[in-house]
């Protein structure tokens, strides 16, 4: 080998390695920002209790968070590229940790909802923003290793928060399920100042406002919509109104996003098939069905079992460890089938893990229940990797803030719309039976249906050419010589 051959693979390998130190900066933050979302509802009895309200009128404190976060997802790329990925991330951050601070120290409703819709602004930008700074310090052949560092928390923190906020709120004060992202936030900016290079589009153009409010409010009134139609809050024809809203007002944004020169967003993204397909179509389906699971799961062993929270949360612990074990083999299972195989094939084994999950009773051996949750955990966290990767796989440069900002929004609603129609599921067998409370057997139609949809979706991946992203999957067989 030569002198300038030997080189070239040390740059290669440095360029590597900065890579995967990128990935895992923005891991921590995007760590702390999912567990924080999925802590905080295991302390609003004692938060109320606190604030001197009623339990029911702390469920503000979520929706205004989720509302102020849906406002800001669409203005995240354009501020990436005017001030630069790196210096927006670390802002984020900041205003995220600094909000985190004064939720924990609030001392009523109102001073609480105030600096919730801080958190929910700062949160908003993280995630695309984050996800644009490893796609800029990421080549190709690095991109599946890279999404998967980024992936994990999504993965662990929705399986870890609930158990961790309830052991904070029982044996510390809910105080601290706010004051803990104060060391991981610090940290987190630290990482940011120290290893990630600053990056900046030469021309961004101009904001387009009109394009903003419209995304926007649509996508805030979406959400909103199947946000109340879990709780039912407001009645039936408040989420079909907020629901019309919101569907009219997105028409409308991708109307003038078609229309206009320099709009907010790209939506040249959706041509792209790998993009679509596994953030729009098959992939929102898709992740609907992984996202109702940790929804359905605690009631399941709580409501249908009749077990304590500690005991479900060590169901679910397992259930996350098959979410980090898959971690090791995602890269190599990728190489060797290719994105088509296994988002068809490990999609069906997770949706029929869902389906299974049904038929799980309080006689079923703990060993055989294990071993399902351990399968269902695995197959979740390799269809996430392949997903979130695949998306990326054919987008080019120009179009990587839109492209990223569009997966987000998506994100967002696929998350919520699992939660949705498993609750809507539940809550129809449930009137069916004259029934105020679920049993086990509203929650078998629940997963089925569930199921259902993630079968449906894993067998429209089939439909991907077999090369499908070989050049980030390394597949082989595809690989162009």
């Amino acid at each position: 080998m030569t002198t300038a051959e030997m080189s070239k693979n040390e740059q290669e390998a440095a360029g590597g390695r900065q890579a995967k130190i990128v990935a895992l900066v923005v891991a921590v933050s995007f760590f702390m920002q999912i567990l924080d979302g999925t802590i905080v509802a295991t302390s609003l009895p004692q938060m109320a209790a606190s604030f001197g309200v009623q339990p029911v009128s702390m469920s503000i404190g979520i929706t205004v968070y989720m509302l102020t976060m849906a406002a800001f997802i669409p203005l995240s790329g354009w501020l990436g590229d005017r001030f630069g990925a790196r210096r927006v991330f670390l802002m984020s951050i900041g205003v995220f940790t600094g909000a985190s601070l004064f939720c924990g120290l609030s001392g009523s409703l109102m001073e609480f909802v105030l600096w919730r819709a801080l958190q929910g602004a700062g949160s908003a930008l993280m995630t695309p923003v984050g996800r644009i700074i490893v796609l800029k310090n990421a080549r190709k052949s690095e991109l599946v290793q890279a999404i998967a560092l980024i992936t994990w928390p999504a993965l662990t923190a929705p399986v870890v928060g609930p158990v961790l906020g309830g052991f904070i709120t029982t044996y510390a004060s809910w105080h601290w399920n706010f004051l803990i992202n104060i060391p991981i936030g610090i940290v987190g900016m630290g990482l940011v100042l120290r290893f990630v290079p600053e990056q900046r589009e030469a021309d961004p153009g101009r904001l387009d406002m009109p394009g903003f409010i419209l995304s926007a409010t649509g996508l805030t009134f979406l959400l909103a919509a199947l946000e109340l139609s879990v709780t039912w809050e407001g009645g039936l024809w408040l989420v079909i109104s907020m629901l019309a809203a919101g569907i009219v007002l997105s028409a409308m944004a991708t109307r003038h996003f078609l229309a206009v020169d320099n709009p907010l967003l790209d939506l040249s993204a959706f041509r792209v098939q790998t993009f679509s397909m596994s953030t729009l179509s098959a992939g929102t389906a898709c992740r609907t069905a992984i996202n109702a699971t940790p929804f359905l799961l605690p009631l399941l062993f709580q409501l249908g079992f009749g077990l304590s929270s500690i005991s479900a949360g060590a169901y679910l612990l397992v259930y996350f460890l098959g979410n980090f074990s898959m971690k090791a083999v995602t890269t190599p299972l990728l190489r060797f089938f290719g994105f088509r195989t296994v988002l068809g094939l490990n999609g069906l084994i997770a949706a029929l893990s869902i389906v299974a999950c049904g038929f799980l009773t309080p006689d079923t051996p703990p060993f055989f229940i294990h071993a399902l949750l351990f399968l269902a955990g695995l197959s979740r966290s390799m269809e996430f990797t392949a997903l979130n990767t695949l998306a990326f796989a054919d987008i080019g440069p120009a179009q990587r803030s839109s492209a990223s900002t569009l997966s987000s929004m998506l994100q967002q609603v696929s998350m919520l719309l699992g939660v949705a129609v498993a609750a809507a599921v539940l809550n129809i067998s449930s009137a069916l039976r004259g029934a105020g409370n679920p049993v086990l057997a509203d929650f078998r139609w629940a997963f089925v249906v569930i199921g259902a949809i993630g079968i449906v979706s894993s067998l429209r991946f089939l439909q991907l050419p077999k090369e499908a992203g070989a050049e980030v999957s390394g597949h082989r067989k595809f690989q162009k010589t």
